[in-house]
């Protein structure tokens, strides 16, 4: 049987509120556009807020396209214990009083700083990760030894925003600013920071500010979502080839014929390169994304009802 298709076919970023899973999301947008078809592109925690992309109709095909390669959040950071989950849903592990030094802001700018660079970084045993086929945070439930590789992530930037004497359980904090490549985790920072420093730290607040080019100024509140539903589209949906950030060509009705058949049209951009993507779009519409090949566009994706919001 043919799925049937969705009235809404659009983008948009939510702000996912702290409590709420990123599946939990979905089901309330769900609810709120009548929609069926909802997806959502890099998972947020329960525990962390901030901005989380959303693909509505065909627009959940371009949730693949929009991992971003880099991803920017505000943490806190607090000082005196580690945790099983590496942040403040887990249980104390262990216990190491932080250096005095941990209260000097100088000190601590330095050390976050240095953080700046390529690393080797081992996932939180409770992760999505896949391991023989199992998430890593399915087997950590049951009480299963959970030994994830280290892989290779990138802190681009980190600035310290605030050292707070006194916070959860007392406990000396700091407040930080993180742009990082894709696949990095902030709870393996907050953890390795404590052990860099012979203590031991866990992450107790995160927001995530910045997905790509989608910050905080292009979410919706999930309530505004909930009360105004597709009335709230029209002004926050996002444009898809903006935020896609490739060139863009509007389409004939002619040529609209022909690519909704597959059928290869001609490349009329000499800048393009070989293998280059470009947005085929028709009025306020994404159609397709379509490749270089030679000097016509082959198919490498089509949306026959056209993912909205793109500005004219």
């Amino acid at each position: 049987m043919k799925r049937g298709q969705s009235r809404i076919n659009c983008l948009l970023a939510v702000d996912k509120p702290v409590g709420m899973s990123s599946h939990d999301v979905v089901n309330h947008v769900r609810r709120a556009l009548g929609e069926k078809r909802v997806g959502h592109a890099g998972t947020l925690d329960p525990l962390a807020s901030g901005v989380l992309v959303v693909g509505v109709g065909q627009g959940t095909r371009l949730m693949g396209l929009l991992t971003a390669d880099t991803k920017s959040y505000v943490a806190r950071i607090a000082f005196g214990t580690q945790t099983a989950t590496d942040d403040a849903e887990g249980e104390v592990v262990l216990s190491a009083e932080p250096p005095t030094d941990v209260l000097s802001r100088e000190f601590a700018a330095g050390v976050v700083y240095g953080l700046v660079g390529e690393r080797d970084q081992v996932p939180p045993s409770f992760s999505a990760i896949s391991v023989d086929g199992v998430r890593a945070y399915e087997r950590a439930r049951k009480g299963q030894e959970v030994e994830l590789k280290s892989r290779r992530v990138s802190i681009l930037n980190a600035v310290l925003l605030d050292v707070v004497a006194d916070g959860p359980d007392g406990q000396p904090c700091w407040d930080c600013a993180f742009t990082v490549s894709k696949g990095t985790y902030v709870r393996s920072i907050a953890r390795d920071l404590g052990t860099s420093l012979g203590s031991a730290a866990h992450l107790v607040e995160l927001r995530r500010t910045a997905s790509g080019c989608i910050g905080l100024a292009d979410c919706v509140a999930l309530d505004e979502l909930e009360r105004r539903g597709a009335e709230a589209l029209a002004e926050r949906a996002l444009d898809p080839v903006a935020k896609l950030g490739l060139p863009s060509r509007e389409l004939t009705v002619e040529e609209l014929a022909d690519v909704r058949c597959g059928k290869r049209i001609p490349c009329t951009d000499a800048g393009l390169p070989e293998g280059g993507r470009v947005c085929l779009t028709f009025g306020n519409a994404l159609v397709g994304i379509w490749e270089r090949e030679g000097n016509r566009l082959r198919c490498q994706a089509n949306f026959p009802s056209g993912v909205t919001g793109v500005a004219r």
